[in-house]
Order: structure tokens, then C-alpha cells, then sequence
């Protein structure tokens, strides 16, 4: 798939843009769209060049959610949403990602665009951002990862206040709760966003990689699984190229040129 129907993507050094694109429907997510994301988010974690990605909405709004009454048959009759083979944009299911994500989100950012959202590394909102875990006004649970994370990020109370009533709140209130980093004008969201993922990119890849995945292991296995291959990972590290490359911007005063090895 060398084009797409439902999203933008294209390359800025070494980042990667992936942009929905159905501002006509609100970049709601029907089947097409899920499995385009799989395949974009699949073929920036295969380039070796690509480094970090951004997510982000073409048009007024992030997302208004999934389209139910296409995507609701397919989940009853449990057919998968994502191609076989493909990475899961929202991380849940094998293959994972390694590379890390920033997303930047505004106007309605509903039920999967918060679980793409807790899915990224780094999170960005504008000030018109409106969000909403509302599948329980709509007689089903969130599914796509909301309530394995969303506790974690907000805390139990804020976590469960939004999936149980299922009601809007404003990019304040996901500040407070910690389910975005950042709060900018709209205008300034885009640049914003690319700043940081451009940020990321320039830093050492396979370092960038090894401390997303240490954290990771922390998070979902536990203190002691993450502690058990900290120092492995921490010495394969210093072995690398881009270690000594490292070292030597350091010494020689400059910038450094990491090249993922």
C-alpha cells in the first residue's frame, strides 16, 4: 500500500508525519482507517530512517471516535480490526512498536483517539480540545486500551469520573489529570508537536528505543522484570557506535551524528 484513502503521511528527516484525513466525517475511524493507521504505523517501525512519528488530524477535529455501526459488526463477530501482521496503533496486540510516538490532538478527541492517545509516548492538546470515553452511553466498554491505562496515567478516581459517566471534559482538566503533557493554541499545535517529535529523532535511536522499552517493562511487568535486564541493555548500549559517537560530541564540543548502530 503505497497510498492511502483515509490518512497523509509523509517524511521530515527523520520523522515521520501520519495524518488522518476524514475532516468531512470528522476523522472517525470506520474499518479502512483502522487498517490503514496498522499499515502506516507499520511501515515507520520497519524504516530504519524513521526515528520517531507524529500523529496528528487533518481538519477542526482530532477524531469523533469509531464509526459503531460498521466497526461494531466486525468486533461481535470477532473479526481483527488491524491486517494480521501488522503493528497495532494502539499497542495492545503482537507486534508491537519500539519507535516512540507524539500525538497532537484537537477539537473532539473521542473514545479511540484518548486510547491513541494513552497508546503515544508523548502528548499534546489545544486549548479547544474536547474529550470523551463515552462508550458507556453507548451500551459497550472501551476496548481499545482505555481501561488498562487510563488509571494508570490519571489515577483510579479521575480514570474511572470519565469511563463511567462518559462525559466531555476540556484540555484543563486532561492536563491536571496528566493525560496530556502540554496545552497550546491551536494554531501553534502542528509545530509543537513536530518540534518535539524532531527533538526525539535527533537523539540516539537505539538509545531512544532501550529507555522507552525499560520504562515499559516497568510499567507492565513490574519493578523487578524491568531491573532484571536494566544493566544488559545498559551495557549492549555502551558498545555501540552511536555510544562512542556520543563521547566524542561531548569531548569535541559539537553536535552529535547518530546513525542507529
Amino acid at each position: 500500500m503505497s497510498t492511502y484513502n483515509t490518512l497523509t503521511v509523509e517524511t521530515r528527516g527523520h520523522v515521520n508525519l501520519i495524518g488522518l484525513a476524514r475532516p468531512e466525517k470528522y476523522n472517525a475511524f470506520n474499518l479502512e482507517m483502522l487498517r490503514e493507521l496498522s499499515h502506516a504505523y507499520t511501515t515507520f517501525e520497519q524504516d530504519p530512517e524513521l526515528r520517531c512519528a507524529l500523529l496528528f488530524a487533518n481538519g477542526k477535529h482530532f477524531t469523533s471516535g469509531l464509526e459503531l455501526s460498521e466497526v461494531g459488526p466486525a468486533v461481535a463477530a470477532g473479526k481483527p480490526l488491524f491486517p494480521e501482521g501488522g503493528i497495532d496503533p494502539l499497542d495492545l496486540m503482537e507486534p508491537r512498536r519500539r519507535k516512540p510516538v507524539v500525538i497532537v490532538m484537537q477539537g473532539y478527541t473521542f473514545t479511540i483517539g484518548v486510547e491513541l492517545a494513552l497508546a503515544s509516548d508523548v502528548r499534546v492538546a489545544a486549548d479547544d480540545a474536547i474529550f470523551a470515553q463515552m462508550e458507556v452511553c453507548r451500551g459497550i466498554m472501551p476496548f481499545g486500551g482505555a481501561t488498562l491505562r487510563f488509571w494508570q496515567v490519571a489515577g483510579w478516581g479521575n480514570a474511572m469520573r470519565h469511563m463511567l459517566t462518559g462525559g466531555r471534559f476540556d484540555a484543563a482538566e486532561a492536563l491536571r489529570i496528566g493525560l496530556v503533557q502540554e496545552v497550546t493554541a491551536p494554531e501553534e499545535l502542528f509545530n509543537r508537536g513536530l518540534e518535539l517529535a524532531s527533538t526525539i529523532a535527533a537523539q540516539a535511536p537505539l538509545a531512544v528505543q532501550a529507555t522507552r522499552r525499560a520504562a515499559q517493562v516497568a510499567l507492565e511487568q513490574g519493578r523487578e522484570a524491568a531491573l532484571g535486564t536494566l544493566m544488559a541493555e545498559a551495557k549492549q548500549l555502551m558498545a555501540t557506535e552511536d555510544a562512542t559517537e556520543g563521547v566524542m560530541s561531548f569531548i569535541e564540543r559539537r553536535e552529535a551524528k547518530f546513525k542507529g548502530r
